[in-house]
Order: C-alpha cells, then structure tokens, then sequence
C-alpha cells in the first residue's frame, strides 16, 4: 500500500536523533555505492536502503508543485531527455540531482524499524542534504568515481547502453550521460570538501576489498 504524504517531517534537530542509527554511501552513477552497501549490511546485520529502488514510489508520492524538475521531465520523450539537451542543461535540471523526492527518502527512513542499524546509498543523497541529519559526521561518505572506472563499472554490468539504447542517437545519448555524470560527481566532490564530508575517490586500481575496508573503517563498524 502506498504510504501517504507526511507534511510533518520533523526538524534536524530531532531527525538527527532519531536518524543516528543510519549510516550514508552517496556518490557518483558506478562507484560502486550498491555493492558496498549490500556487503556491510549483509557481514554487519545492518538493514539496507537503496534509494533507487524507490524512485518509482517518490515519484507517485510526489506532486508537480513538490517536484517541477521530475514533471518535466517525465513530459519529455527520451531523445528530449538524452540526446537534444546539452550536458550541462541536462545537469542543472535532473530533478534527483537538484534534491527532489529526498523529503520521501527521510519519510521512509524515518518509518524503518529501529531494531537495527540501517545502511541507505544512493546517487540521491547530496551532501548539503545528508549533513544536517548526521549525528556522527563520520557516519556518511562520498564515493566518487573517475571517469574511467564508472565505464568499466557499466560496462561490467552490462548496462552501459541501457538507457542510451533507448534513443535515436544512442552514441549521442551516451556521450551526454558520461558527461553529465562526470560533472556530477565533481559537484558532489567540490559540496563534499567544503562541507568536510568524507570522501573516497574510486579509480580502475580500487579493489572491492579495498573499499569496503575504507567505508567499515570510516563507520567503525
């Protein structure tokens, strides 16, 4: 049953403590942000979040005047969405990145049993969003690929031209990904530093291992 709309989130105060129980992976498109968190849930007893796959949900629970970047985009058909806009525009307006539908991933944290910790990821969680809510700084991290590991990520998983595909112009399309990716997740690093957010820079030498060890450490897990 879809959960309705609560318009009394509390202040941060009061989400600080009742949120200190969660722990934060943010991060650039193929940081591996998804696999990290499974592996520490799973060796940690931890409940896991992935705000992906509430995306479909936060969109129903949304309205246009919640939301004017995701009704937007929604109007548009793919080759609006990924091939005619320039990179630059296509980063400006994406409304996950602008923050829309974060208020639905707090409800829904907020809403989780808190008999355990929990683990939530995702590219969702900006860093000027994420740190008024945390009682422990250390307790969120950025994982920010370089350009060559996110395609070597995509391409691994097979999904390299899963949206791209879908176009016209999928060589078009994919160029305008990588890109607005890549000045994504420079954003994230430039909000990340000045926030003093910890960080993790993930390149093509970076094990699994390595960096699940990094981000245990970093939690004190």
């Amino acid at each position: 049953m879809q959960r309705e709309r609560n318009t009394d989130i509390p202040d941060h105060e009061v989400l600080r403590s009742r949120l200190r129980h969660v722990r934060w992976i943010g991060g650039g498109s193929g940081a591996g942000k998804s696999t990290i968190a499974r592996r520490l849930a799973s060796r940690h007893g931890l409940r896991l979040y992935a705000t992906d796959d509430a995306m479909s949900d936060h969109a129903r629970r949304s309205t246009p005047a919640d939301c004017p970047f995701l009704n937007e985009f929604m109007a548009m058909d793919m080759d609006e969405r990924w091939v005619h806009r320039s990179p630059e525009t296509m980063l400006e307006t994406f409304h996950w990145f602008r923050g829309e539908g974060f208020v639905q991933v707090v409800e829904d944290l907020l809403h989780l049993p808190r008999d355990s910790g929990v683990i939530v990821e995702g590219f969702r969680l900006l860093p000027h969003l994420v740190k008024p809510l945390l009682d422990v700084p250390g307790h969120a991290v950025w994982l920010l690929p370089t350009p060559a590991f996110r395609r070597a990520a995509f391409e691994s998983r097979g999904s390299l031209w899963a949206i791209a595909g879908k176009t016209s112009d999928p060589e078009q399309a994919l160029r305008n990904l990588l890109e607005r990716d890549r000045m994504f997740t420079d954003r994230l690093y430039d909000e990340a530093k000045r926030l003093e957010l910890d960080i993790i820079e993930v390149d093509t030498t970076t094990t699994e291992d390595d960096l699940a060890g990094r981000v245990t450490e970093m939690f004190g897990l």
